[in-house]
């Protein structure tokens, strides 16, 4: 067995020893406890959150006094204390239900986002990139001045674009590959602090 499969595997056994619904919950976990992203009481919104894994990490991070919400076009199934919404990121009447449900600005956005893959890695990265885009719009109306924010980013041609896009919203941004993603995966991490509007 070849050591990025034994590493996979590593990962898929955790999560369901754990009762992670996907691997993905130990990429957050890694890239939260370097650079808190989430933290104890925070509002966080989780675009893309299906399976869930994701959202079940940010519900720990936020605690009883935070409160998470997540976005998905697929059916997610329930997570005790999330308010899940089934939509489309690229349909901003998602602005209203975030307010209705958090009452004010969230702290945190995580975006774990991915297009139906068609296995052209060109037209995958386009459309991956262009959700990232999607998900911004809604961040600008709903995070809090100084919230965080985190972006899968397929890397490609567009990367460096997108990373100067978001560069100048927020006071600092940093590209990661966690420990989790495969070797042979090309998605980044981009960790955005100190958002700036």
């Amino acid at each position: 067995m070849k050591l990025i499969d034994a590493r996979r595997d590593f990962y898929r056994k955790l999560a369901h020893q754990e009762g992670y619904r996907s691997r993905a919950a130990y990429k957050l976990k890694e890239l939260n406890k370097s650079y808190r992203i989430i933290g104890p009481g925070f509002y966080v919104l989780d675009l893309g959150c299906s399976p869930g894994g994701w959202t079940q990490v940010a519900t720990e991070l936020a605690g009883n006094k935070g409160k998470v919400m997540g976005v998905d076009t697929s059916y997610v199934e329930e997570i005790p204390n999330v308010h899940i919404i089934r939509g489309n990121i690229e349909d901003e009447s998602i602005v209203e239900e975030v307010f209705s449900y958090f009452g004010k600005k969230v702290n945190a956005i995580i975006c774990d986002l991915s297009p139906q893959v068609s296995g052209t890695w060109a037209v995958d990265h386009a459309k991956q990139i262009a959700l990232n885009y999607s998900a911004t719009k809604i961040m600008d109306y709903v995070l809090a001045y100084k919230g965080n924010a985190l972006f899968k980013v397929f890397d490609g041609e567009y990367s460096n674009e997108f990373r100067d896009y978001i560069k100048k919203k927020f006071t600092k941004v940093q590209l990661r590959k966690p420990k989790a993603s495969r070797k042979t995966s090309s998605e980044l991490y981009f960790i955005c602090l100190g958002y700036l509007s």
